[in-house]
């Protein structure tokens, strides 16, 4: 079926054939939790017929989302407790996440700020906000980098995403921007003149991360849409989540992968699954995990390997997974260090 609008409720999602009526009762109790939308690029990629579809996998409700386990958290990566203002993450010395939205345009099932974004959550930034956080970037001469999330923050409009580009191209010490986003996949006419233009607003050194998981998500339209980013002159990386059932076979892993190379994105991070709650059916061992990342070395070209990450629980950082950072004490239990020298356990026990 072709949808013209996005789907954002249980009865879409009876109306689009995605999901057994039978279904329909368990789904509505899970999306007036978290949030749900599907663009039509998206719908239109999923099989019906298919119960292990990957793309559904993602973006369909699923009953294992009512259960929480005793490690999940609602804020897993532990920006709140390295938010001095509103709307910015200063984790890392010089480099913040300025988060102006907090909506997206999909709402995927095992995402790790499920319980901030979407129409329910913490909202756009007001411009008092907005005024608050950039003058926080603007009194910290360390910060190199500012790095747009959210939320997804090619939703908003040409206009408003140049005056904050503009803003920042008066913040001297501000070098790179980078923004996350999956847009160019999700809602690739997005990407048109006015957007591209907008990106280029700061005259400062730009780049886009695109979060994909699947090698079905880079379409024809999609490629295209990347392809008007980097013929303006602006690089891209990507970012994808290790997910059972989406990607976690050496098959599925390599060619995406390969995909984003050949639609010239460099691959970036392959992230571990955060302890966000109700997602531990998305979720694989650090051991699968490492395997998986070992497999791609040699089978493929050295342009196509990710780094796998761990953000460590409660704001400690990202640890390379397949590196000494992260040690098997055995038992599926491992030690962490971050960064700065800490060490920390994982999982996490419950409550910590």
């Amino acid at each position: 079926m072709t949808l013209n609008r996005p789907i954002t409720t249980a009865h879409d999602l009876e109306a689009a054939e995605l999901v057994p009526v039978e279904r329909l009762a368990g789904l509505r109790e899970i999306t007036a939790r978290y949030a749900l939308a599907i663009s039509p690029a998206m719908a239109a990629l999923i099989d019906p017929g298919d119960p292990n579809d990957p793309i559904a996998r993602q973006f369909v409700p699923d009953a294992a989302e009512l259960v929480v386990t005793a490690e999940e958290r609602a804020d897993p990566i532990g920006d709140h407790v390295h938010s001095p203002v509103e709307g910015i993450v200063h984790r890392y010395p010089d480099r913040v996440l300025l988060k102006a939205v907090h909506v997206c345009p999909v709402y995927c099932r095992f995402c790790f700020r499920r319980e901030m974004v979407g129409p329910n959550g913490l909202g756009t930034l007001s411009p008092e906000a907005l005024d608050r956080a950039l003058g926080y970037i603007a009194a910290h001469a360390e910060i190199w980098e500012v790095i747009l999330t959210g939320g997804d923050p090619l939703v908003l409009s040409p206009r408003r995403l140049g005056e904050m580009m503009t803003r920042l191209a008066g913040i001297a010490h501000v070098k790179i921007i980078r923004l996350h986003t999956r847009v160019p996949v999700v809602e690739p006419e997005r990407i048109d003149d006015a957007l591209v233009q907008a990106l280029k607003a700061s005259s400062k050194t730009v780049y886009v991360a695109l979060h994909a998981n699947h090698p079905r998500e880079l379409t024809v339209t999609a490629r295209a849409a990347c392809s008007r980013l980097v013929e303006a002159g602006i690089p891209m990386i990507s970012q994808s989540v290790l997910l059972r059932g989406v990607n976690d076979d050496p098959e599925t892993l390599a060619a995406l992968m390969q995909a984003f190379v050949e639609a010239r994105i460099k691959p970036y991070y392959l992230h571990h699954p955060d302890l966000a709650p109700g997602t531990s059916h998305f979720r694989v061992s650090l051991e699968e995990g490492r395997a998986l990342v070992a497999g791609l070395r040699g089978r493929i070209s050295g342009l196509a390997q990710p780094t796998y990450v761990l953000d460590i629980p409660g704001g400690h950082g990202k640890a390379v997974v397949d590196g000494p950072a992260v040690q098997d004490l055995g038992n599926g239990c491992y030690s962490v260090s971050d960064f700065r020298g800490g060490e920390h356990r994982y999982p996490p026990d419950g409550g910590d």
